[in-house]
């Protein structure tokens, strides 16, 4: 079984709770109150570890809630090895709102990182021993916007493939550096990485092609959300339409996506068939509250779906 490291520069604390219905400046009663580690690698790392693959969770971790963190994924029986920083590690919150059904989500910044501890990072990923090493996420206040581009010539140096999860700056400049084995932006993170519209999935097809043929990525899978995902490859594009299902929580998504479809080309599976099979984790995650993400018995019954799509 192929293992995979997992950098998160920016983890969060994701807590999450039902509530009848949020009213301002009222004390609101909650319920089914969950308290999960995440951030984009983090994710990542949970549900590919479900699935039966081998996981390292390299993470930056600080204050009382950075021990919380470090706990939560002991209970999990996550590796994990945690570069410690001075500041405390984030808490975010995800409120679902029964009578609308509708999901209210509250992200910090997170903390600021010192030049020693970005160098510390870039260290220890020296160390690491895995077949694919998954940069996800966004990054924290203080680390440039080349950290991405940085962590990719140490792991190519070291015939490590490259799978990049990141947004705005972050993504930009990873990928106009080249050499990165997967990505996986969403459309919106598309649409600013090129400034087009690509409201169309032809034309996101196209713009994801160019980047193909750039050198930028080999694979570059985009997701659009109720629309469905486009992969492109060097042999072409394929759209595949999203499934038809009942939404309870869009946190984690990408994540899970991201994680069954490496999970797929580790085994050996070909792009389309992982992509197809990424598909299937995307929807698995949404049928979960809060920050569940997905579950092998799920995403197995809906790739069936997915594969006839």
């Amino acid at each position: 079984m192929k293992s995979i490291a997992t950098l998160t520069l920016n983890p969060t604390i994701d807590a999450s709770y039902d509530v009848d219905r949020v009213i301002p400046t009222h004390k609101i009663r909650t319920r089914n109150e969950r308290y999960e580690p995440g951030g984009g690698g983090i994710n990542v790392a949970r549900v590919f570890c479900r699935l039966g693959g081998r996981v390292e969770c390299l993470y930056l971790s600080g204050g009382g809630t950075g021990a919380a963190f470090d706990g939560l994924l002991d209970d999990m029986g996550l590796p994990r090895r945690a570069i410690a920083i001075a500041e405390p590690t984030r808490v975010a919150s995800a409120v679902h709102e029964a009578e609308t059904g509708k999901e209210f989500r509250f992200v910090p910044a997170g903390p600021t990182i010192s030049d020693e501890e970005c160098a510390e990072c870039l260290d220890l990923l020296r160390e690491v021993d895995c077949d694919y090493f998954v940069a996800s996420g966004s990054l924290p206040p203080g680390i440039a916007d080349d950290f991405y581009v940085r962590a990719g010539e140490i792991m190519r140096e070291r015939g490590i493939p490259l799978v990049l999860d990141t947004s705005g700056e972050a993504l930009k400049t990873t990928l106009t550096a080249g050499g990165v084995y997967l990505v996986k932006p969403s459309a919106g993170e598309l649409r600013q990485f090129t400034g087009e519209a690509l409201e169309e999935p032809e034309a996101i097809g196209a713009a994801a092609m160019a980047i193909v043929a750039a050198g930028q990525a080999e694979l570059v899978a985009v997701t659009l959300g109720h629309k469905g995902a486009v992969l492109a490859q060097a042999s072409g594009t394929t759209f595949v339409p999203a499934l038809e299902i009942e939404a309870r929580s869009a946190v984690g998504a990408g994540d899970s996506f991201l994680a069954t479809m490496l999970f797929a080309l580790s085994e050996g599976r070909d792009p389309v068939e992982a992509f197809r099979y990424g598909m299937a984790g995307g929807a698995a995650s949404v049928l979960n509250p809060g920050t569940g993400l997905a579950h092998p018995d799920d995403i197995e019954r809906l790739f069936a779906q997915v594969a006839r799509a």
